[in-house]
């Protein structure tokens, strides 16, 4: 059976198993496992710094010993374990203070790649907060030159395709939206990987209305909307995200269930939930995976896309979370890729890439499942 990767942050010790079985899936645990494992996916709902592993993390930590993150990767194990989404918050700004120069920045984006790499995914629209590095005394111009550097590294090195999603860090209020939206659409900085404006951060006490300005000036310089909301708030939070800020997708969204009207509405307008399963027990914005709105949205014709979110934090990875879909769901090999098409299908990749994609993903099942 796959693991997750052997040292795990969420509270999970190294060696255990990983967070779900198949065991009440269709068919043989071990066979879906494999088929997971090189299954191609494409990843929409992952953050750049929250992907960094635990030895990225160690080695960032030593070379700013005055961080209060630890550099032993077993002590991470207990660091990274979460009592609610607000100490998570705390700890992950502790590792977004270990970025500190471009080297960091560099450094973090290809080995986040390559770690996708390994799992299979072509494509990934990584969630990059510029404005928590810049005001940190990153060069604004040397940031974007550091991301860009690995993101073409990476996809003529390791065969992934790395675009980019600028988020705003809801807490920091109207000035990081302003300098977010400042470095997203000035041509002297504006990256070529850049494709969308987000919004992330507590939600509770953040309202969604207030950043309306900002993503209507975004949408017009051409990037696609695609903020987290409804993830520890109410669906009200949903229609806010979709109503004044223009949503393609919602990041979450895990409170949608609870309104049947809402759930409708997405479906009807084909709007993809970025469905992050384990990122939200670890945050306690769902009790337990049995509890899971997943099976409520797909129920209702929602489009369903299946992400990693923070995975080393998490104590995770997008196989993981392909495992988790498959047994909440039930899924077989087609059913996961369909799923995996889904997140393909969701994606801001051109339409040609699209289907270059999709095409790989069918011919592996059906080669997979050939007698």
């Amino acid at each position: 059976m796959t693991r997750v990767p052997s040292t795990t942050f969420g509270g999970r010790r190294s060696g255990e198993e990983p967070l779900t079985d198949l065991s009440t899936a269709r068919g043989d645990a071990r066979d879906l496992h494999a088929f997971i494992a090189g299954l191609p996916k494409a990843e929409l709902h992952v953050h750049h710094v929250g992907s960094a592993s635990p030895r990225i993390v160690s080695t960032l930590a030593a070379r700013h010993p005055d961080s209060k993150v630890p550099t032993d990767p077993e002590a991470l194990v207990d660091y990274f374990t979460f009592t609610d989404f607000a100490h998570f918050i705390e700890v992950y700004l502790s590792v977004v203070d270990l970025i500190r120069t471009p080297e960091d920045v560099r450094l973090l984006t290809y080995e986040v790649a390559r770690d996708m790499a390994r799992q299979q995914v072509r494509y990934a629209e990584l969630t990059i907060t510029p404005w928590s590095s810049t005001r940190r005394g990153i060069d604004e111009l040397a940031f974007m030159d550091a991301i860009e550097d690995a993101r073409k590294a990476a996809e003529a090195e390791l065969g992934v395709v790395l675009r980019w999603c600028f988020d705003i860090p809801g807490e920091a209020g109207l000035e990081a939206a302003e300098e977010t939206l400042r470095l997203a659409t000035d041509d002297r900085l504006r990256p070529e990987g850049l494709v969308s404006f987000g919004l992330g951060g507590p939600e509770i006490g953040v309202p969604r209305p207030q950043f309306k300005p900002y993503f209507d000036r975004a949408i017009a310089a051409g990037l696609r909307s695609v903020p987290h909301a409804g993830e520890t708030t109410g669906p009200e939070t949903v229609w806010d995200a979709l109503n004044d800020l223009r949503a393609e997708r919602i990041g979450h969204g895990t409170s949608s269930a609870r309104d049947p009207e809402l759930l409708a509405h997405l479906a009807e307008h084909r709007i993809a939930l970025e469905v992050c399963p384990t990122s939200n027990i670890a945050t306690r914005a769902v009790r337990t995976l049995d509890e899971h709105p997943i099976k409520e949205f797909v129920r209702a014709g929602v489009r369903v896309t299946v992400n990693s979110d923070d995975p080393p934090m998490f104590g995770t990875d997008l196989n993981n979370e392909y495992a988790v879909a498959a047994r909440l769901l039930d899924l077989d090999e087609q059913g996961l890729a369909a799923l995996a098409k889904n997140a393909v299908e969701a994606s801001f990749l051109d339409e040609a890439g699209k289907t270059k994609l999709a095409e790989e993903i069918d011919t592996y099942a059906s080669t997979w499942l050939a007698p």
